[in-house]
């Protein structure tokens, strides 16, 4: 019988890494990332993990730690959100450029200013380009899920790059929903006992980590990052099939929905994802052939994968919960570069849900109805979903 519980998404990151039972955790407080590691230190606390959790003075101080760890050879852990991560900025690139496949889960939130606590993207696509594995989820249970094939990807031979498995702020981390949890010796099994590919501790074969990296190295070292992340590819797909043998839940890169025999596409991230299918389901009902794609990894980028999903159609949405100032979102210009000399397919940006503000089933449908005027020939213009009239300066 399944293991069927209510919780939320930080819950549900927090039992993911209960089960794992990760060597070292090093934990700060940020809303809405606080009751995810609340909750797993009730787990420590309880005896239910030997996890060594390492309370710190901040953010930098907590993926300063982990970096430390995960150099020492220990499977590590943290959580953070929002300015928590814009403070950890300088120790995110650094745990990347060293190779250590530390495991975050990161809930989605807004960065100052104006002071905001709700959800958008702009946290972790500012992050985009750190080195690290970003995977996003739709539900507590894919958040869940995610964190736990977190693990084998980043610790993979070929990767060894640090993962954040990212859920939207209070949309998820706060809200209640059934999450099914494999049992433990399953997720044990799946994802393995951990051994360090280095250490520092490591004194019969001593390696250097975090060395001065000048002109004559550096641009080799991050060639080699490069690869790491390529190589992430082909372990994505195959720890994603794994993982639904297990739980019956396959992953991949995207979830299309309804795309088939679709002439307008929208493509969204995170929670968002599940409104945009039920309105492609409405407009179906109404005669129009719409269909959607949900991205579960925004990096690396499955750019190639997407172009094949959408070459048919007559115009393509994209859906942004962050914006590149000037250029319209980062989703956006992603595809649109894939797409580049490749299809001949118009596509047009639509920015939404800044702060934390409502999408509904309607408003998407607003946003195929703009899109229908893209397929029709109209130059396409950046729409601003839901903004008030007047807002511009």
């Amino acid at each position: 019988m399944a293991n069927l519980k209510a919780m939320t998404g930080n819950e549900a990151a927090a039992n993911a890494l209960r089960q794992v039972n990760p060597d070292v955790a090093a934990v700060y407080p940020i809303t809405p990332q606080t009751e995810l590691m609340h909750e797993f230190a009730k787990f420590v606390a309880n005896g239910q993990v030997d996890t060594e959790v390492i309370l710190v003075e901040s953010e930098h101080s907590a993926m300063s730690a982990c970096v430390g760890s995960a150099a020492a050879g220990a499977r590590t852990v943290t959580a953070t959100s929002a300015n928590g991560l814009a403070l950890m900025w300088e120790i995110v690139y650094i745990a990347a450029s060293s190779r250590l496949p530390i495991v975050m889960p990161e809930i989605n939130r807004a960065l100052s200013g104006p002071i905001n606590i709700h959800c958008d993207h702009s946290d972790t696509m500012g992050c985009r380009d750190s080195g690290w594995i970003q995977l996003f989820s739709e539900s507590a249970q894919e958040a869940y899920d995610n964190v736990l094939q977190a693990f084998r990807i980043a610790e993979h031979k070929d990767v060894l790059l640090p993962c954040m498995a990212t859920l939207d702020g209070f949309i998820l981390s706060h809200t209640v929903e059934p999450v099914e949890l494999l049992p433990e010796e399953t997720v044990k099994e799946f994802v393995g006992e951990y051994a360090a590919h280095r250490s520092l501790l490591n004194v019969d074969n001593p390696w250097t980590f975090g060395p001065l990296d000048l002109q004559n190295y550096y641009f080799e070292h991050k060639r080699q990052q490069v690869e790491a992340m390529e190589n992430a590819v082909g372990v994505i797909e195959e720890v994603g099939k794994e993982f639904g043998e297990l739980s019956g839940r396959n992953y991949s890169f995207f979830e299309p929905h309804k795309i088939e025999d679709a002439e307008l596409i929208l493509i969204a991230l995170g929670s968002t994802a599940g409104t945009v299918s039920v309105a492609v389901d409405r407009l179906r009902e109404q005669g129009v052939k719409a269909g959607s794609i949900k991205l579960r990894v925004f990096r690396p980028f499955p750019g190639d994968r997407i172009i094949d999903a959408i070459r048919n159609a007559k115009a393509v949405g994209v859906m942004d919960r962050s914006i590149s100032f000037g250029l319209g979102g980062p989703v956006y210009h992603e595809i649109r570069s894939a797409a580049y000399r490749k299809i001949d397919v118009p596509m047009q940006n639509f920015i939404y849900g800044l702060g934390g503000r409502d999408i509904s089933v309607p408003d998407v449908c607003s946003v195929v109805e703009d899109l229908q005027k893209t397929a029709a020939g109209e130059e396409p213009e950046t729409v601003y979903v839901g903004v008030r009239e007047g807002a511009a300066v």
